[in-house]
Formats: C-alpha cells, sequence, structure tokens
C-alpha cells in the first residue's frame, strides 16, 4: 500500500477572495518567494495581505508589490511592510508571464500564499485579465443562481 502524503505544514496564510470576482483567471502558478527570517515569522502568526497587491515582471525578475507582512515584534533587524519581493520561477516560465503581460494585455494576480507541506512560503499567482462591469454582473448572477439552486434542491420545493 502506498504512503499517504502527509500534509501537515500546509497552512494558507493570505488569500485574495477578491480577485476570482475581479478578474477572469487564465491560468495559475505556483512560485517561490524570497523572504527575510523575521517576515517568515511574521507570517507563521498569519499577520499578512495580498488584496492589494500584484505581481510584475522588470527587467529579467518577477516582482511581487504592495503586498502587506506585518512586522515582527521581537525581530532584531525588522522588515519593511510593503516592500517589494522577489518571485522565484524558472526562465521559461518568466518568458511565458512577460509574453502574457506585455504583448497580451493580462495582469498577474496573487491568489494563495501559503506553507506547502515542506513548511516554505509559495505563492499561487494568477495569469489574469479584467472583468467589465457586466462581465462581474453575469458572474454573480450565476452564483446567486446556483446557490438558490441548491436551497431548492436541499428542501425539495
Amino acid at each position: 500500500m502506498a504512503k499517504k502524503d502527509d500534509n501537515s505544514n500546509y497552512k494558507v496564510i493570505a488569500e485574495n477572495r477578491r480577485a476570482r470576482y475581479d478578474y477572469t483567471i487564465e491560468d495559475d502558478l505556483e512560485c517561490g518567494i524570497i523572504l527575510s527570517g523575521s517576515e517568515v515569522k511574521s507570517l507563521r502568526t498569519g499577520q499578512s495581505n495580498i488584496a492589494d497587491s500584484y505581481a510584475s515582471v522588470e527587467d529579467g525578475e518577477l516582482w511581487l508589490t504592495n503586498a502587506y507582512i506585518a512586522p515582527y515584534k521581537q525581530a532584531m533587524f525588522p522588515h519593511e511592510e510593503r516592500a517589494r519581493r522577489k518571485l522565484l520561477v524558472s526562465r521559461r516560465e518568466l518568458a511565458r508571464l512577460w509574453n502574457a503581460t506585455q504583448r497580451q494585455g493580462m495582469t498577474l494576480v496573487p491568489l494563495v500564499m501559503y506553507f506547502n507541506h515542506k513548511g516554505r512560503v509559495k505563492l499561487k499567482i494568477a495569469v489574469a485579465k479584467g472583468k467589465q462591469k457586466q462581465d462581474k454582473r453575469a458572474t454573480e448572477a450565476k452564483r446567486d443562481w446556483g446557490r438558490q439552486k441548491a436551497r431548492l434542491l436541499r428542501h425539495g420545493e
């Protein structure tokens, strides 16, 4: 019998719930992030926000901008709260992301920041296209109809 994967270290740190409402998600990608020790300790306490952040390809590197990581009180060398942080992806993925943003007009939106099963901080970013107001209304109507349908099926009306 095969050994079961132990995901005891997996923990969601921050999630951008609004991203799926504001953007049409075309593709997503898991990438690493370069952090200092005080940033990781602060993330372990769950004090972060990626709702207002975005990723961009600049000078052949992928950067996360405007992500908030709360300061760690016991840190000897504190970190900046909204510093730009470098994201780690392969060259092939970086070229694909650059192509999507520069040529196709897409946006790189962070979806979720989490600790993976090895205890390392990972960030899932999405290649997305902004929705128009009518698209948002259609998404909301579809979601409401799904809820109403589930309610009707549950109660048998």
